[in-house]
């Protein structure tokens, strides 16, 4: 059974920083891709961060600069750190497995003063 759990969201004002985290289980997770989406009220959900078995990344370009995605696969986890948060990031975001319909329950994050 696969089960991804996201952790890590909140209230934060801008120009803060938060890290998310995404423990995976029922995967191998070493060989597996993985990606951070973002969903705003109102709006379809986005790719934010995606990640390669072999460590290659890429960014929306709303998130460039600002944000790293990263893993360590000792943990089973992948983590998406957001620095210089803006208003317009808050959502809720959302571990995906990659080409894959699992995903985690999400986890909110507000930008807000």
């Amino acid at each position: 059974q696969v089960l991804l759990v996201e952790s890590g969201g909140g209230l934060v004002q801008p120009g803060g920083s938060l890290r998310l985290s995404c423990s995976a289980s029922g995967i191998r997770f070493s060989i597996s891709d993985m990606a951070w989406y973002r969903q705003a009220p109102g709006r379809q959900r986005e790719l934010v961060a995606g990640i390669t078995s072999g460590g290659n990344t890429n960014y929306a370009d709303s998130v460039k600069g600002r944000f790293t995605i990263s893993r360590d696969n000792a943990k089973n986890t992948v983590y998406l750190q957001m620095n210089n948060l803006k208003p317009e990031d808050t959502a809720v975001y959302y571990c995906n497995l990659r080409a894959t319909t699992y995903w985690g329950q999400g986890t909110q994050v507000t930008v807000s003063s």
